[in-house]
């Protein structure tokens, strides 16, 4: 029994326990932190199953990606390149769109994310090209332009809807140059023009956007709304085309805004930020248990964007360390994997898909914890979701198939 086990689980098996215990983590958070579906809904258990449906599929996913040879993604790379880019074109044109943000995709009755498998194929090319282009001194410095020029379109595509998941993929692609030998005077240079970059684009931002946290609380919701948005024939071309500058610039003021007494804070203004900060001052050291949330009825995004804040309150100080050192062994099992990698491909892959997973995890934990402006990106393996929870599965599998495949040193 335990060898047929073996053989349907293969791979590394650190990765393996890691991806289990998030998704156990995941389905017993997401059931408690789903109250509010299921109040809206009358249907208890619906959510959940849905959920559980959806690991139970990631999973599949990731056996079948754990069974294609390693040799094969470089194959997958060109369709997926023009699959994404494809998408990330018609999701700005006629995307659905969900609050103010156009980032989703209905086709015959199925609704997707592009940029989700977008950050697959971009990791997937960077690769590719870094691994081509390998001389004895490390990468050549063309390996630099042609990463820049993809990168820069792809993430210019995701950034006008998704401005959070455009700078987690460069931060990526950077780190994945610096393990791939890219000269270090090309990525000196390129820090300075990031900087120069953040600056024009937080300028731009702050110019065109409209600070939703200075219009009159004694409004009502529609009168803000006036107040806040132009007739769309009154609004510039650039206020058109980056449409979202109101959302980054509310977030941005928000983060840089001076402390207040607890008194004086507008639940009604930061409630997410608020009830999240609630959530993770209330908790102690073990927490108040599985189920057990109070701000959960209060967080609009407590199963997604805030499930960290969640398992902080119910698991405790030792629940979310514990929830840390799973992401740190995830990295850890990646380096290690890599390093055994007898082919420069497979390396550089796993690393990139160790990092992409790693990194958003990062910056979803430090939005939950204040340390961050709020940018909506999920927990991957954790928050609920339907796109991102298949894709993170498959990455996975994509790293457990160059654990079990790629040629190893001897």
């Amino acid at each position: 029994m335990n060898k047929k086990i073996g053989n349907i689980f293969k791979g590394d098996k650190g990765i393996w326990m890691v991806f289990f215990f998030l998704c156990m983590i995941s389905i017993v958070e997401v059931f408690s932190a789903s109250s509010g579906l299921t109040y809206k809904s009358q249907n208890y258990i619906g959510p959940i199953v849905y959920h559980i449906a959806t690991i139970g599929f990631g999973v599949v996913v990731a056996l079948i990606m754990l069974n294609i040879p390693c040799r094969y993604f470089k194959l997958m790379t060109p369709f997926l390149l023009l699959f994404s880019a494809i998408t990330l074109i018609w999701v700005l044109l006629a995307g659905t769109k969900v609050g103010d943000a156009g980032r989703w995709i209905n086709f015959l009755g199925f609704t997707f994310q592009p940029s989700e498998i977008a950050k697959g194929a971009i990791v997937l090319t960077v690769a590719q090209i870094l691994s081509a282009m390998q001389r004895e001194n490390g990468a050549d410095k063309k390996a630099f332009k042609w990463i820049m020029w993809i990168t820069f379109i792809a993430c210019f595509l995701i950034g006008l809807e998704n401005l959070s998941t455009a700078a987690m993929l460069f931060a990526v692609v950077y780190l994945m140059m610096f393990y791939g030998q890219v000269s270090l005077r090309q990525l000196g240079k390129l820090a300075g023009i990031i900087l120069f970059v953040c600056i024009f684009v937080v300028g731009m931002v702050l110019l065109i956007g409209h600070d939703t946290s200075d219009v009159d609380p004694q409004l009502s919701k529609t009168e803000k709304i006036e107040q806040i948005k132009q007739p769309k024939e009154e609004r510039s071309f650039l206020e058109k085309t980056f449409h979202r500058a109101d959302t980054w610039k509310s977030r941005i003021m928000k983060f840089n805004r001076e402390q207040v007494s607890p008194r004086d804070y507008d639940l009604d203004k930061d409630a997410q930020v608020a009830h999240a900060n609630i959530a993770i001052v209330s908790s102690g050291i073990v927490g108040k248990g599985p189920g057990k949330s109070v701000e959960r009825d209060f967080l609009a995004q407590a199963f997604s964007d805030f499930i960290f804040a969640i398992i902080i309150e119910e698991l405790g100080i030792l629940g979310a360390a514990f929830v840390v050192f799973l992401y740190i062994i995830l990295l850890y099992r990646c380096a290690r994997i890599a390093g055994r990698c007898e082919n420069n491909f497979p390396a550089f892959l796993v690393m990139g898909l160790g990092l992409l997973l790693v990194i958003q995890a990062i910056f979803n934990m430090m939005v939950a914890v204040g340390l961050a402006p709020v940018t909506g990106q999920p927990l991957p393996l954790i928050s609920k979701g339907g796109t991102s929870t298949i894709i993170n599965s498959a990455y996975i599998g994509a790293i457990l198939s160059v654990s079990r495949s790629a040629k190893v040193k001897k």
